[in-house]
């Protein structure tokens, strides 16, 4: 019987409203995918009061599509030397260290 030795996936979740129900933290997410032995699993988790939105935002890296979106404040950094195109969304101002990190996990950025 073949294993499965790779997964590659992006998996993003918008919850609306946010007060319905409980979000796991980023350690109750990496604890679920401790057994992924041969993927780094990066997970990042945002809540939004005056949208009332949580996003969930869950991913394999080494990062291989062509598009990040959403990016937040709370971006986790790394290297996606694939990613084309970015869009950022977040309830607060971006600040000037921020964009230096997006140029640098992001050095074939288009658009």
């Amino acid at each position: 019987m073949m294993r499965l030795n790779q997964f590659t996936f992006d998996v993003c979740s918008i919850i609306q409203p946010a007060n319905q129900i409980k979000m796991p933290s980023n350690g109750d997410i990496q604890y679920t995918f401790r057994n992924f032995k041969n993927n780094q699993i990066i997970s990042d988790i945002n809540y939004f009061p005056e949208a009332n939105e949580c996003h969930c935002h869950i991913y394999s890296y080494p990062y291989t599509l062509t598009y990040y979106h959403n990016i937040t404040n709370n971006f986790p950094g790394g290297l996606f030397k694939y990613v084309r195109q970015v869009s950022l969304y977040d309830e607060y101002p971006f600040e000037h260290d921020f964009f230096l990190r997006i140029t640098q996990s992001f050095p074939c950025m288009e658009n």
